[in-house]
């Protein structure tokens, strides 16, 4: 039992890496696939939203399908369906095959991430919880530590569609270790899936998130935008009216009156707006704000993955000394401000500057991604695991993907305003400050936690049991 509790969070991890590798290559090689497939930089905003839309549309069927068949079994199935995509995604010759094979990824990735999560917390002690989530991510966070430089360097000096091929290896080796490993836990409900529900969070999803992608793109006619946009908004309303009548719903908003999961979601979703803009933002300020080749904005943005895995070793003891609430309203501020350092970047600053920034950066924002994770089931009962991780990864895909539609609709419109189509690097002052501060907003939601939110999950002793010892009592 022992060596399987320390073998799930590594097994897990190989489906992060793969997947936040993925991602970070991507970002970095973007400007290079626009000008081979010949469309506009900006344009490529779909192909990232249409991967994180198809995150949001299927991830909360994956709690159902793995308490149906098996936590394994979906898990092993949904690496297969990313490696396709990933191989699509190699073969495509325009923005429109292009976009389609990133949702097809995407439906991969939600049901990979979400499950293996899952995993985790129905194999793993909540004693254990903080470390093993310290110890799955480690592995995780070298994907984008991996993925700017290699990406860089393969657009660079071979070409772009050889990055999608190396998920193929990472994803054989996954599935065997799964295989091997895994155990096929299953629910102790079966509950009937909620169609309906998934139907509507689909359309409301898809709406929203879709509508604003394309606003102001040209990509399709104004009245199918707003369509898009008011048909989301009002599918989103009709689900909140079919969750409050459903038994089962697809989404269970009632785990929302759980104070860590609220602030998890909410505060969460703020932050992702921010920090989820940046790995977009930032190649192409690099790359066609300084004109540096694919290679050296890779080299350059990696700094961050750096940052983000120095903090895995201290994470636990860290939260343990101060607590979930004081950690997550401090550092929101605190990563939220390295964030708003992208304008900074822009006017000009140094290259060792940009470098130690983003190092810096890296380490806050990690610590605030784990910190909410772990926070968000900290008050979860064990039987409700699986409908909670399918809220909290519907609200962390659609959060980022409404941070690059944001950020990549501030540059646009600072280059309608402008009346100039060419992009220069102070075309995205604006885009920073802009996420910057929607992420620090998150912060007020933050400091509404109870004092003594998580504190089983850190071992941490409450603030009354504190008190009492500091005063002599007991």
């Amino acid at each position: 039992m022992i060596k399987r509790q320390r073998l799930v969070p590594l097994i897990v991890a190989v489906a992060l890496f793969m997947e936040n590798m993925d991602s970070t290559v991507i970002s970095t090689s973007l400007p290079a696939i626009a000008v081979d497939i010949g469309t506009n930089p900006l344009a490529l905003k779909l192909a990232i939203t249409s991967y994180l839309l198809a995150l949001a549309i299927f991830i909360p069927a994956s709690g159902w399908m793995a308490d149906r068949f098996g936590a394994r079994t979906v898990f092993s199935a949904a690496i297969v369906v990313f490696v396709s995509g990933s191989i699509a995604c190699a073969f495509s010759q325009a923005l429109e095959h292009f976009v389609v094979a990133r949702f097809l990824q995407g439906m991969g990735g939600a049901m990979m991430t979400p499950v293996g999560r899952l995993i985790l917390v129905r194999t793993v002690s909540r004693t254990e919880l903080v470390r093993a989530m310290a110890l799955m991510t480690t592995p995780a966070v070298i994907g984008p530590l991996l993925g700017p430089p290699l990406g860089g360097f393969i657009t660079t000096y071979l070409s772009w569609h050889w990055i999608f091929f190396i998920n193929v290896p990472i994803g054989l080796i996954g599935f065997v270790l799964v295989q091997r490993y895994v155990e096929n836990v299953r629910g102790e409900e079966q509950a009937r899936f909620d169609f309906v529900g998934m139907i509507l969070v689909g359309i409301g999803v898809g709406g929203l998130a879709f509508g604003a992608s394309v606003l102001g793109l040209g990509f399709l006619p104004a009245s199918v935008v707003v369509a898009l946009i008011v048909g989301g908004a009002t599918s989103t309303f009709a689900y909140v009216l079919h969750a409050r009548r459903t038994p089962a719903p697809v989404l269970d908003l009632s785990l929302l009156q759980l104070p860590t999961l609220r602030a998890s979601v909410a505060g969460g979703s703020l932050f992702r707006i921010g920090a989820g803009a940046m790995p977009f933002l930032l190649p192409l300020l690099l790359q066609i704000g300084f004109h540096m080749t694919p290679f050296q904005s890779g080299l350059i943005t990696f700094a961050t993955a750096i940052g983000a895995l120095s903090n895995k070793a201290v994470i636990a003891r860290v939260l343990a000394r101060y607590g979930f609430r004081t950690v997550l309203t401090g550092n929101a501020l605190i990563a939220s401000a390295f964030v708003a350092a992208g304008a900074v970047f822009a006017l000009g600053l140094p290259v060792p500057a940009i470098i130690l920034t983003l190092l810096v950066s890296g380490f806050f924002r990690s610590l605030q991604f784990t910190s909410l994770n772990i926070i968000a089931f900290a008050d979860v009962d064990p039987a409700q695991s699986s409908r909670a991780t399918s809220l909290v990864s519907v609200a962390q895909q659609l959060s980022m993907s409404i941070g690059v539609a944001a950020g990549a609709f501030a540059v646009e419109t600072t280059l309608r305003l402008k009346g100039e189509p060419t992009m220069t690097a102070s075309d995205f002052i604006p885009a920073f400050l802009v996420v910057a501060a929607i992420a620090a907003s998150s912060a007020v939601l933050f400091a509404r936690l109870p004092a003594n939110a998580g504190a089983e999950l850190t071992r941490r002793r409450p603030v009354t049991e504190r008190a009492d010892r500091s005063s002599g009592v007991g």
